[in-house]
């Protein structure tokens, strides 16, 4: 199991490094339309048989974050609160068939996946932005990988019940470890990619935003107990789900957006 997970997150490293590399704007719009629209299969489908959520209007607003650098920002903001009264007007016009509790959840695995997720190829074309969505990878992953390893061989006291297998020695090492490989990318782009990035900004940025992911991580945990699942699916292999990969990364994209704008 552990070295299916190595390997499958080492092609999907592979796969993102591609995209941001070599891709552009159009290319990480699609990128993250595709991501958008399996992750929020996966959160509806997870709902089935037990509450009757809407797809459709969420799998629409994913399709339209490919067509970001045609259509404009306030146009976008306008048809996502129109899916949110659509969700209502269902509600109304089904006569309580679809109730309340359903609405609501509809209406925050909207917010949650593509509310959050659109904060991606937000950052990408932002100035320098093909440089500084990789700290975004670097706070998630990073996190993660150090996380893992290091709670796996010494992590003894635990976290939190929601998460078992989560310690706090595995947590404090993720962030630690995070933070390490952010200043060693910043070095790099200080010297080699003429931007004058501040070490001290960068390393609160990225604990902050390790921390934020670890709490998206675990928002993704008490979503999987409350529903009664392991993962969302098992589409990667030793990964779980695409919203399994991306959980922290979700919760990481907004904050990672206005907390670069400062810098």
């Amino acid at each position: 199991m552990k070295m299916q997970r190595i390997i499958s997150g080492t092609v999907l490293i592979i796969i993102v490094g591609i995209v941001l590399i070599l891709g552009n704007t159009l290319a990480v719009n699609l990128a993250t339309s595709i991501v958008a629209l399996l992750a929020i299969n996966e959160y509806f489908n997870s709902f089935k048989g037990k509450h009757n959520v809407d797809k459709w209007v969420g799998m629409i607003l994913a399709i339209l974050i490919a067509f970001m650098d045609i259509i404009p920002m306030n146009l976008l903001i306008l048809e996502f609160l129109i899916a949110i009264v659509l969700l209502f007007v269902k509600l109304i016009v089904t006569e309580m068939k679809t109730n309340f509790e359903d609405v609501a959840l509809s209406a925050f695995g909207i917010i949650y996946i593509i509310g959050f997720i659109i904060f991606i190829p937000m950052l990408f074309r932002e100035t320098n932005g093909k440089l500084l969505i990789w700290y975004l990878a670097i706070a998630a992953w990073g996190t993660d990988t150090f996380a893992y390893f290091v709670g796996s061989k010494i992590g003894k006291h635990k976290l939190t019940p929601i998460s078992p297998k989560k310690s706090v020695e595995g947590s404090i090492a993720g962030t630690l470890g995070a933070a390490l490989v952010a200043l060693i990318y910043t070095y790099f782009l200080n010297k080699f990619a003429n931007i004058e990035l501040s070490y001290l900004a960068i390393s609160g940025i990225i604990i902050l935003l390790s921390i934020i992911g670890q709490i998206g991580d675990l928002a993704a945990s008490s979503i999987k107990r409350y529903i009664g699942i392991k993962d969302f699916s098992n589409l990667i292999p030793g990964h779980g789900g695409m919203l399994d990969r991306i959980d922290s990364i979700l919760f990481i994209a907004p904050f990672a957006y206005f907390l670069f704008a400062l810098i």
